[in-house]
């Protein structure tokens, strides 16, 4: 027994050790718990308090069944957020594979395959959110909801909230992929030229969670990007979840 250790810690150590040195690979399997009873001499109930621990830790999921595997690695994909949106980036983004969403040719440009599930609804928005847009006390939004597919694995969900008024009637309202040179709003007048962005770190919602198939203990960064015309005027508000196991994000900021 390792000093200083409980049993099931010493088993949590061991394994963990495993992990680290590739011996346990992203994906394998762990040891049946009939096999680490009988390695480690220690009861059933034991083996699964400290393999439970690994799953605290994040290091170990449970698969179909009830088996536990080693936590396989997301590529991350890097988010330039001094860039994404630009208008004159989005002017040439427009292309019949990705339909002119900068996420989407970011994505490409990294050489994976973007997907997006979208929906619209006409909602009253979070509280931090209404503040954001100036609206009233039960005013409502437009709010086109996504959730952000790399090859086929959720890696973000992105919720964009518009002040009704400015977007009925317009492409926004269509749930599908909507693009325009330069953008939607600014094909339609509203010209976002300045935007302020919040960044809070969190640990997921349930809700959160499930829509991202997250394991445990995976904290996420929510970052909320705000657009404002040349009058001061906000015309969107996005809400971003980004899991922190499978993202990057970075700024370029000038010193001048």
């Amino acid at each position: 027994m390792r000093r200083g250790l409980t049993k099931a810690q010493e088993i949590a150590a061991d394994l963990r050790d495993r992990i680290e040195s590739g011996d346990l690979s992203p994906g394998d399997p762990l040891p049946s718990e009939s096999k680490m009873m009988a390695q480690y001499g220690y009861s059933r109930e034991t083996v699964r308090a400290g393999v439970r621990v690994l799953v605290d830790e994040g290091l170990v999921v449970t698969g179909q069944g009830q088996g536990k595997y080693v936590r396989e690695d997301y590529p991350p994909v890097v988010w330039n957020w001094s860039t994404l949106e630009s208008r004159s980036r989005h002017e040439t983004a427009v292309d019949g594979r990705t339909a002119g969403d900068q996420w989407a040719s970011a994505v490409e440009a990294e050489g994976k395959t973007p997907r997006q599930e979208i929906s619209v609804s006409i909602v009253e928005p979070p509280q931090h959110v209404g503040a954001a847009l100036n609206l009233p006390k039960g005013g409502l939004a437009v709010l086109r909801q996504r959730v952000r597919y790399v090859d086929n694995r959720p890696y973000a969900l992105a919720d964009s909230y518009f002040p009704q008024e400015l977007v009925a009637g317009t492409p926004l309202m269509e749930p599908r992929d909507v693009s325009a040179p330069g953008g939607i709003l600014a094909s339609v007048g509203l010209v976002q030229t300045k935007y302020v962005d919040e960044i809070s770190v969190r640990m997921p919602t349930h809700r959160e969670a499930e829509r991202l198939a997250l394991p445990a203990a995976t904290p996420i960064a929510e970052h909320t990007r705000t657009g404002y015309d040349a009058d001061g005027k906000p015309l969107r508000c996005m809400v971003t979840i980004l899991p922190g196991d499978r993202h990057k994000i970075l700024y370029e900021v000038a010193t001048d």
